[in-house]
């Protein structure tokens, strides 16, 4: 199944909408620090609510650690980015995928950018451009699920 990763996310209520969200496909987050707010801060909690406790997260302490535990475990590195022409409609997602979102004000660094094994973007209107990056990872990880045929099973 495929995981989301955050590169030093800024905005606590989106870290949480997006940790929240995993809780409720059964996704792992991978969250690479240092992240622009406390980690214990009260908005991550509040956006996240109980989900947190539910939730599959897995704290790197920087940027190097996060890459070798992807190279060690041989995941595929995909970057969600602005500076991509490939829609992520027309990319074959894999089970093993690690969906790779970088910070809301800053995205991610060249060297970050260039150790991805694939990059792409949502098509926007001209002129427009980005989308939250909560919005974000919701639409694509929806797509990876699907294609990959891994949404959780509804027990019933």
């Amino acid at each position: 199944m495929p995981d989301l990763a955050l590169y030093q996310p800024d905005i606590p209520q989106n870290t949480g909408t997006m940790i929240r969200m995993a809780a409720c496909l059964d996704v792992r987050v991978h969250l690479i620090e240092p992240a622009g707010f406390p980690l214990s801060d009260s908005a991550l909690k509040r956006a996240g609510m109980d989900y947190l406790e539910r939730a599959a997260l897995i704290r790197h302490l920087d940027w190097a650690a996060f890459e070798e535990a992807r190279k060690a475990a041989g995941r595929r590195l995909v970057l969600l980015t602005t500076k991509s022409t490939l829609p992520y409609t027309d990319f074959t997602f894999r089970p093993d995928d690690m969906l790779l979102l970088g910070r809301e004000s800053a995205g991610v660094p060249d060297a970050v950018h260039d150790s991805a094994d694939a990059r792409i973007t949502i098509p926007m209107a001209a002129g427009m451009r980005s989308l939250n990056v909560a919005v974000s990872a919701a639409m694509v990880l929806g797509e990876a699920l699907r294609q990959t045929g891994t949404f959780p099973i509804p027990s019933r």
